[in-house]
C-alpha cells in the first residue's frame, strides 16, 4: 500500500506525542467525525509508531467492538504500511495477539473486543502501557472504562477514535465535552480531511444516507435522532410492481410473534436487486386468535409456493419457530439482530435502489411510512415499537444477505471509519 501523503489533521495525530508537539503533554488523543475521513489509519499508525519509540517489552492493546471487525476495519490497512515502513509484525491468531518488533524493541499489541457489559471481564487483570479504542462510542461504557484502568505504566497514554452517535451519548458527555479537563486532544474530521478520497467517492458517500445519519456520519455532528427512520422513502413514488416471470432465487424473512404481529417477506432477485413480491402479516390481538408454531409454518409454506426457496432469514429470538421450520426442511439461518446498524445498511440499500419493496406489499409500505424514532432520551437510539414488525423483518433481510453476498458485488454494507 503506499501512501501519497496526510492532511495537516492527520499530520497532527501523527505527531501530537513527540517531543517537539505542542500537544505533546496530553495524556489522550480523541478524534471523532465524519465516515472516511482518514482518522483509522492515521491513529493507528500513530499509536504503534509512539509505542515502538517509547518502550520496549510492553503490553498494549487494541480494542474494537469485536476482533473481527478490528481486523477488517483497521489492521487489514495497517498491518502492510507498518511493513513497509520496516515494523516486523507476527500475528497469534490463537491468542488474538500481535508481536511487532523494529530495531531492537518488541512489544506486543492484544487484539481485544468489547461487544457487551460481558466484555469488561476479559480485559481485567492485564497491564497496559496504552490502548486505543477503535469505534469508542459502539462500546459499553463498562468496556471502555476498564481498559482505561488497565493503562498504569508510567508514560501510558489513550487513543480513542468514533462517528457520532446521539448528544446524550455517554462518551460525547464524559470525554469530549469535558476533553480539556481530561487533559486530552480532541479533533473533529471531516471527509475534507482524507486527501485519499476523490470528489466523487465524497458524493457517493454524501448520497447514501439522509436525515440523522447524514447529520452525523457525513457532516459529523452528534445529533438526535428524530422523526421518520426512513424518511427519504415514499410508498407512493417507491413503491415498485412484481418483476414479471420467475426471479433467479427467492428468500424469506421473518419476524416472529404471538402476541405481537409476525411478519414474513418473500424476496425474489432479479439482475442484482432483490425485490419483496409478497408478504404475510398476522396481528392476533386483531382477531383474536393466537396461532401455533405449525399454523405459522404453513402460511411461510403458502407464501413460498411453488418457488425454490435458498434460506429463511429468522428473528435469532424465534427458536421454537426456528425449530419448527427446520423440521419442515427449510434452511434457517438466525438474522444479526444489531437494531442500529440493520436500519443503517437497510436505509444505504433502499436509496441505492439493491432492494425494493413491491406495490403488492401493503403492510410493509403501511409500516415505512409510520416507522419512526422514539422521543425517549435514554442516550440510545432506538426506534419506536410500534409499526416495527415487517420493519424488523425487512431489516434481517438487509442485513444478513448484505453480508452473504458483499463478496459477490451484489451488496455493499455500509463502511465506517
Amino acid at each position: 500500500m503506499k501512501i501519497k501523503r496526510f492532511s495537516p489533521k492527520q499530520k497532527r495525530v501523527m505527531c501530537w506525542w513527540g517531543p517537539k508537539s505542542a500537544d505533546r503533554h496530553c495524556d489522550a488523543i480523541i478524534c471523532d467525525g465524519a465516515v472516511r475521513s482518514g482518522k483509522t489509519l492515521c491513529m493507528g499508525l500513530s499509536f504503534v509508531c509512539w509505542a515502538m519509540v517509547s518502550f520496549h517489552g510492553q503490553q498494549f492493546a487494541f480494542c474494537g467492538k469485536s476482533v473481527v471487525s478490528l481486523r477488517r476495519n483497521l489492521l487489514q490497512e495497517l498491518a502492510p504500511v507498518l511493513q513497509e515502513l520496516g515494523f516486523r509484525c507476527r500475528e497469534k491468531r490463537s491468542e488474538n495477539l500481535l508481536v511487532i518488533s523494529r530495531g531492537g524493541r518488541e512489544n506486543r499489541f492484544y487484539l481485544m473486543g468489547g461487544k457487551d457489559e460481558g466484555s469488561a471481564a476479559f480485559i481485567q487483570g492485564v497491564t497496559l502501557a496504552g490502548v486505543l479504542l477503535d469505534e469508542a462510542a459502539l462500546m459499553p461504557r463498562s468496556f471502555v472504562e476498564q481498559a482505561i484502568a488497565r493503562c498504569s505504566v508510567p508514560g501510558s497514554r489513550l487513543w480513542f477514535n468514533c462517528n457520532p452517535e446521539g448528544p446524550q451519548h455517554w462518551f460525547y458527555r464524559e470525554w469530549i465535552l469535558k476533553s480539556e479537563q481530561r487533559n486530552a486532544l480532541y479533533l473533529h474530521f471531516t471527509m475534507e480531511d482524507n486527501p485519499s478520497l476523490s470528489p466523487r467517492i465524497r458524493q457517493r458517500y454524501r448520497s447514501s444516507y439522509s436525515g440523522a445519519f447524514y447529520r452525523r456520519f457525513i457532516l459529523g455532528e452528534w445529533t438526535a435522532a428524530k422523526g421518520l427512520i426512513y424518511d427519504f422513502f415514499s410508498p407512493e413514488r417507491d413503491a415498485r410492481p412484481v418483476p414479471r416471470g420467475e426471479l433467479e432465487e427467492y428468500v424469506i424473512s421473518v419476524d416472529y410473534g404471538t402476541a405481537n404481529p409476525c411478519s414474513f417477506g418473500l424476496w425474489g432477485l432479479s439482475g442484482g436487486v432483490w425485490y419483496r413480491v409478497k408478504e404475510y402479516y398476522y396481528a392476533s390481538r386483531r382477531t383474536g386468535v393466537q396461532l401455533t408454531d405449525q399454523e405459522y409454518a404453513a402460511e411461510l409454506k403458502r407464501l413460498a409456493s411453488q418457488h425454490r426457496i435458498r434460506c429463511v432469514v429468522a428473528d435469532p429470538s424465534a427458536a421454537s419457530f426456528i425449530t419448527a421450520l427446520r423440521q419442515e426442511g427449510y434452511r434457517v439461518i438466525k438474522a444479526d439482530n444489531d437494531v442500529l446498524s440493520g436500519i443503517r445498511i437497510t436505509a444505504d440499500l433502499l436509496k441505492r435502489g439493491r432492494i425494493v419493496i413491491c406495490d403488492t406489499c401493503e403492510d410493509c409500505l403501511r409500516e415505512i411510512a409510520l416507522y419512526r424514532w422514539s422521543e425517549e432520551t435514554s442516550g440510545r437510539d432506538a426506534p419506536h415499537k410500534d409499526n416495527d414488525h415487517a420493519m424488523d423483518d425487512m431489516r434481517y433481510f438487509a442485513v444478513t444477505m448484505a453480508a452473504s453476498e458483499a463478496s459477490e458485488g451484489v451488496f455493499c454494507s455500509v463502511a465506517r471509519g
